[in-house]
């Protein structure tokens, strides 16, 4: 039995589906059937006693005219029974050709009422007999023969097997075309998952591909939208991967080289420092000076490296903590520092209180990075403007510089990670090439937004927070 259901449950829809309908057809045919071919039987019985009870009213002068000889019209049959006692006995000569014990029973019970019943008659058949009291002994007792009904009944059998079967044959075959039909969808999308499913992705752009076409219904649409929203999401997700693995290694690559650079000088300036420790005291002192300026460096690019991991990574410990910050206060604190730091860059500001809740050691952060940037990539003379102002919702704070300003190309990558418009003269100047992307990732953290604008004698970064509420 579980081989039978096994095999059942390996069957396609169509085919089960289709089963199923026949299975059902044949049942609901065969009850049909059965009460049609009831109802008509019933029918012909209730014709044949009324034609009976027709014939005896007739035959019964007939026969006391013969003394009760038994009439034969037609394979019709008449006769008379005396019952006395309880027991009936035909008349002289009435005897029918039949089972004689059974026929006096049927008419020693007529006494009481009419009686009908089916009885074989000796080499005729099947008969309906029919016995009805005509006085308070006698009893008329009639038989008609049942071959033309049977016949009838059985010819109708074999009528509705023939149709219920033409009609069963037609109702698979264009069930199975229609369902065949309304299925189509839905071999579509198993042929679209199966195309997916034996591809790389990764390696074919142009896949996941989307199930198309239309038909097969409210719930089929439902499914093949659903299927849809599935394959872009995949698509998505795959591409977003593809993107964050290619992201990864290049970030990786550009880590290590950079990396390689500090240490490469370290293990330089060691060597010298080895050298010259017989040497002139002042000559081991620059040595080492050198020594822990590359260290520096290579401290703050790995700081930086860190801080970005955990921005990216979204850890459930957030490295921000968020308190009501005065923009206003937070930028005039950065501008004083830069004015000390950077006495070649003329700096003037114009802040309007605004709040935001923020971290305030990372805004600074921010701050320090964007005013550095313009330091580090504009030449000494060119005059730097700092504004916070609070716009449409926004604190917005801007770092304006009159320097050459920046390529349209370089605009497009300008906050990717090492990524240098004048990757000597930064390095010389000591940059990591991770400024901006620190100051994107954590303007991104606090739930705002950083852009640039730029052209020859005015670099503008403009970056939004959400206001606190009041």
């Amino acid at each position: 039995m579980r081989r039978w259901y096994e095999a059942w449950q390996r069957t396609r829809l169509g085919t089960r589906i289709t089963l199923g309908l026949g299975a059902l057809a044949l049942v609901v045919f065969a009850a049909v059937g059965v009460t049609t071919v009831g109802i008509m039987h019933g029918y012909l019985d209730r014709r044949l006693d009324e034609q009976l009870s027709k014939s005896q009213n007739g035959q019964l002068p007939l026969l006391r005219e013969t003394h009760a000889s038994p009439q034969s019209v037609y394979s019709w049959y008449s006769a008379l029974y005396k019952v006395r006692g309880g027991v009936a006995v035909p008349e002289p000569g009435g005897q029918l050709p039949g089972d004689a014990k059974q026929l006096a029973s049927i008419a020693a019970e007529a006494v009481n009422g009419d009686v009908t019943r089916n009885i074989y008659l000796r080499d005729d058949g099947p008969y309906r007999v029919r016995a009805c009291p005509v006085d308070t002994d006698s009893v008329l007792l009639s038989a008609a023969p049942q071959k033309d009904l049977d016949g009838t009944v059985q010819q109708l059998i074999w009528v509705e097997v023939g149709a219920f079967a033409l009609a069963l044959g037609v109702l698979v075959v264009v069930g199975r075309l229609v369902l065949r039909r309304g299925l189509r969808p839905l071999a579509d999308m198993a042929g679209t998952a199966h195309d997916i499913a034996s591809h790389d992705l990764t390696a074919n752009p142009d896949l996941p591909v989307r199930a198309a076409g239309t038909g097969g219904g409210a719930e089929v649409d439902e499914l093949r939208t659903a299927f849809n929203v599935m394959l872009a999401h995949i698509d998505t997700s795959l591409s977003a991967k593809t993107e964050a693995n290619e992201r990864l290694r290049r970030f990786v690559a550009d880590a290590s080289h950079e990396l390689r650079t500090p240490l490469t000088s370290i293990r330089g300036y060691a060597d010298l420092f080895r050298y010259a420790a017989a040497n002139e005291p002042a000559e081991r002192e620059a040595h080492l000076a050198k020594i822990r300026e590359e260290t520096a460096r290579m401290t703050v690019l790995v700081d930086d490296l860190l801080l970005l991991a955990r921005l990216d990574a979204r850890a459930a410990e957030t490295p921000l903590r968020p308190e009501r910050v005065d923009l206003a206060e937070l930028a005039g604190d950065a501008a004083d520092a830069f004015a000390a730091g950077r006495p070649d860059h003329p700096l003037t500001s114009s802040l309007a209180t605004a709040f935001a809740d923020a971290d305030p050691v990372r805004l600074r952060q921010v701050l320090d990075n964007l005013l550095a940037n313009a330091a580090v990539h504009t030449p000494p003379g060119t005059s730097v403007h700092v504004s916070v102002t609070a716009s449409g919702g926004d604190a917005v704070v801007q770092v304006t510089d009159t320097g050459p300003g920046i390529a349209l190309s370089d605009q497009e990558r300008i906050f990717d990670r090492f990524f240098r418009v004048d990757d000597s003269r930064t390095r010389g100047n000591g940059g990591t090439g991770l400024g901006l992307s620190v100051v994107q990732s954590l303007v991104t953290a606090h739930g705002g937004t950083v852009s640039v604008t730029s052209a020859p004698g005015r670099t503008t970064f403009t970056v939004r927070l959400p206001l606190a509420p009041s």
